[in-house]
């Protein structure tokens, strides 16, 4: 089937994606609308459809179009009729990996938080288990690893497919025990390793008292209406829900059990859209064959605070403290929170969307250079006359870019 040819494409995009002028103008015409409206009328007169995770992209939504290529700025593909689109020949694309690193950042956030938040520690003496290790799961492991937990894997299909990747595979039942379990699967609902309700009643039930259960990868992949009847009888996890079951319609009377509440924006970094947007427009690119003429980091603005000095000495939980220099979970936590609880019934799922719609801009944390100043750390000791051991630059620097921050001599 021959591709559209550049500068006569005609482009229907969700407005939300970001950069969508500076990447797609000079190929075609744009026409930007809400994702979640998108109808097959708009399609009509359409040869490329570019989407997020909002829009449902099936034989309803296509049949009798000439769309001939759908980019889908997303990690996952469960919202692409893929069976459908590749029997009918349209190009289809999505952005793996794009907002990982904000994924994982999302975490170590959320973790920190907590351990702020309750005078405690949660990334010390305990054990993780991330269910789901694929492009974003890696990225959580390898952080939480590099902060000294001891984690644990759960990924069946990727154990199947590369048993010796990583030397703590295990099964669900084992993932369950663990003191923090964070989940990053697909959502999967057929086949051999179906991800739909992975935790259902019986996993909820089984998970122990004071456990930290963390979703940010499918709503759908807890059952929240058995999470809150858990919770309901014995109030005894600490919840941190990015995702929700029946977005943008999230159940009402799970948000008060929760430590942290969001409305699916972990992978919403200003990075990580850019570049699922980026992604998308040099598979189009290739699909029309022509070469790209904007570079990531063209496309990518400069922080508004690009670096911060610190000492040899600086602790983990004041390093804690550089983390909502970019990323803010409790303002956002508290603005889900107050949103949603004066939204009429009807008004919920444009309430949901409006959030993301207008979240305030958050970056990765490796856009924040942290300098590690060994003077600042010799001059203090001397003012201060301390004989305390102090960490040194090499371990300093290893906290740090466990963290996710970038590091500056």
């Amino acid at each position: 089937m021959t591709a559209p040819t550049a500068g006569r494409l005609r482009i229907v995009a969700d407005e939300n994606m970001p950069g969508l002028t500076t990447l797609f103008n000079d190929i075609g015409s744009l026409t930007a609308l809400p994702g979640r409206s998108i109808t097959r009328q708009d399609l009509l007169q359409a040869d490329v459809l570019l989407v997020r995770s909002i829009t449902r992209v099936n034989q309803a939504l296509l049949e009798g179009t000439p769309v001939k290529f759908v980019g889908s700025a997303t990690i996952g593909t469960d919202h692409l009729d893929i069976p459908w689109l590749n029997n009918n020949h349209i190009t289809h694309t999505n952005a793996p990996g794009c907002n990982a690193d904000s994924v994982a950042d999302y975490v170590i956030a959320a973790l920190a938080h907590l351990s702020h938040q309750d005078g405690s520690n949660w990334f010390t003496n305990k054990t993780a288990a991330v269910i789901g290790a694929g492009n974003v799961g890696s990225k959580v492991v390898q952080r939480l690893r590099g902060l000294g937990l001891h984690v644990l894997v759960n990924d069946p299909p990727r154990q199947q497919q590369h048993p010796t990747d990583d030397p703590h595979f295990v099964d669900l039942n084992t993932a369950l025990s663990a003191d923090i379990i964070c989940c990053h699967t697909p959502l999967v609902r057929s086949g051999d390793f179906p991800t739909y309700h992975l935790l259902d009643e019986p996993q909820i039930s089984a998970i122990r008292p004071g456990t930290l259960l963390l979703n940010a990868g499918r709503g759908d992949v807890i059952n929240n209406q058995a999470l809150l009847e858990r919770m309901q009888r014995q109030n005894d996890l600490e919840l941190v829900l990015d995702v929700w079951e029946n977005e943008p319609r999230p159940l009402l009377g799970l948000i008060p059990y929760t430590r942290i509440s969001t409305p699916h924006i972990a992978g919403y970094s200003l990075d990580g859209r850019l570049r699922g947007s980026w992604m998308i427009y040099q598979a189009l690119c290739k699909f029309v064959g022509i070469q790209p003429t904007v570079s990531f980091d063209q496309l990518v603005p400069e922080p508004t605070i690009r670096a911060v000095s610190c000492s040899t000495s600086i602790s983990l939980p004041e390093c804690f403290n550089l983390i909502p220099l970019a990323l803010d979970v409790s303002r956002e936590d508290q603005r889900f929170r107050r949103t949603l609880s004066t939204a009429e019934a009807g008004e919920l799922a444009s309430a949901f969307d409006t959030l993301r719609k207008t979240y305030p801009l958050s970056r990765e944390l490796r856009q924040l250079q942290v300098k590690v100043d060994k003077q600042t750390t010799a001059t203090y000791n001397k003012l201060t006359s301390s004989q305390q051991s102090q960490p040194d630059a090499a371990e300093t620097t290893k906290l740090l870019h466990a963290l996710g921050f970038s590091i500056t001599e």
